[in-house]
């Protein structure tokens, strides 16, 4: 397939959700046998005007854009939209509600299949005017009128298009990206006065819906002995926001701004914190938590439902506050540095469900999956691949994941005749019972032949 991304700054990603999210998925769609072209902004690539490059087989095309606050977005996804009229692509693929209001382009004079991913309601973000907030809900109704499917990365959105506009989504979850391998030494850490384990991290954009001054108030007032308060990100559009907040945090030596981190140092500030904290009043499925998750780190969030559905019922994998309670942000804070013990027990299942159920084999999967359905290609996508190793216990986990993808393929096709009509938790309910009966009967089959075989074997000797 021929597939056009809209919607996007570009990759590889600094900074912004959206981006990282693209940069994980397209290049193993690429990987894949399939061609992606990613229409990119020229003030986020540092490219000329239609100029383009590759990163790792994607091509990455900069289209014009204004270099006005709040509509540079929507510039440069009308150019994009524009072109994909011209590039014979079976798919167009936008994210984010305000690059779809252009999504009727290439749904009336083109072929090509029409593809929208939400990953938050955009509108609701505080950073935007009035004229911004209403071009993205038009952007939100044109993809509910025009786009082919609509694709959502959290239960709390699937909720909001069925309530809203009646209609079914597909819920793609997020994946975590892979950090790098950061330093032993931990000399950034150092060079900024840090100790590792005794330090809570904000990691995110600057802006005012994540709710970073919560939480330096909350920490401001707490003074936990010995702890410091690391807020890491960078500017979106919200200088006077971060200028805000560094006058909160004026005079203490025990708040530290690192501004937007990359690479080794990110890796290494994520690693080493003592609890990750994300106060927001709104998210899609935030991928900063996903991440921190994955690498074992205790995770404390306000009660958003995107929030709930990941930490889950009882506060399984993380703790929970009242978002926008200052109280309850501090008897959280209180409650996870007094138990550290019973926080790592937590953050270690949290690992487990994100290593299970948020990665990227998945998310490729799902995707690829609905564009093979709504063009009609019958190209099957590749879940995974087998897995040589000599050692024993890593086979059979490589074994077990071959035998579920297999059987999750076969489900998920099965599922698709009946999805419109099926509600959609009772149905992926339903498709982890019968993979799991499926997955049962293959290894009795297994254990049944051996000990058939050993028998055999007992009656000849």
């Amino acid at each position: 397939m021929k597939i056009a991304v809209i919607g996007v700054k570009g990759i590889p990603a600094k900074q912004g959700g959206i981006e990282h999210y693209c940069q994980e998925l397209y290049p193993r769609i690429v990987a894949q046998g399939h061609e992606v072209d990613l229409f990119a902004r020229p003030s986020y690539t540092e490219k000329p005007w239609f100029s383009s490059y590759k990163h790792e087989g994607v091509r990455v095309i900069s289209l014009p854009s204004l270099p006005l606050r709040g509509l540079d977005a929507f510039f440069n996804s009308a150019f994009g939209a524009m072109v994909s009229l011209f590039g014979n692509y079976d798919i167009v693929h936008f994210h984010a509600l305000g690059p779809s209001l252009f999504c009727w382009l290439p749904r009336l004079f083109t072929s090509a299949r029409v593809v929208v991913t939400c990953q938050g309601l955009d509108w609701q973000r505080a950073k935007w005017g009035k004229l911004s907030s209403t071009l993205i809900r038009m952007g939100e109704k044109a993809a509910v009128k025009y786009a082919h499917e609509i694709a959502v990365v959290s239960k709390d959105l699937q909720a909001y298009f069925r309530n809203t506009y009646g209609i079914e989504t597909d819920y793609i979850s997020n994946a975590p990206g892979k950090y790098a391998e950061s330093d032993p030494k931990l000399s950034y850490s150092q060079s900024l006065g840090l100790e590792s384990g005794r330090y809570l991290l904000f990691l995110g954009r600057l802006v005012p819906e994540k709710r970073p001054e919560l939480l330096l108030e909350a920490f401001q007032k707490l003074q936990p002995k010995g702890w410091k308060l690391v807020l890491a990100g960078g500017n979106s559009d919200t200088t006077d926001y971060i200028t805000k907040l560094e006058n909160i945090a004026a005079g203490n030596p025990n708040v530290v701004f690192t501004g937007e981190l990359k690479g080794a140092k990110l890796a290494e500030i994520v690693r080493g914190t003592g609890l990750f904290v994300l106060p927001s009043d709104l998210e899609g499925l935030p991928l900063a938590m996903l991440e921190a998750m994955r690498e074992g780190v205790p995770v404390l969030a306000s009660d958003i439902p995107p929030h709930r559905q990941v930490i889950g019922k009882d506060e399984a994998r993380g703790l929970l506050f009242k978002a926008g309670s200052m109280s309850s942000l501090l008897e959280s804070l209180k409650r996870a540095i007094s138990e550290p013990q019973k926080l790592s027990e937590i953050a270690q299942k949290a690992q487990q469900h994100v290593r299970a159920n948020h990665n990227w084999k998945k998310t490729t999967y799902e995707n690829l999956a609905l564009y093979a359905r709504i063009a009609g290609t019958g190209i099957k996508p590749v879940i995974s691949k087998k897995i040589q190793t000599t050692d024993k216990q890593q086979r059979i986990q490589a074994c077990l994941q071959e035998l579920s993808s297999l059987l999750y393929e076969d489900l998920l096709t099965q599922a698709s005749t009946i999805k419109q009509t099926t509600d959609q938790e009772r149905l992926e309910h339903t498709l982890r019972e019968q993979l799991s009966e499926k997955i049962n009967a293959q290894v009795e089959l297994v254990l049944s032949d051996r000990l058939r075989k050993v028998q055999q074997v007992s009656l000849r000797k």
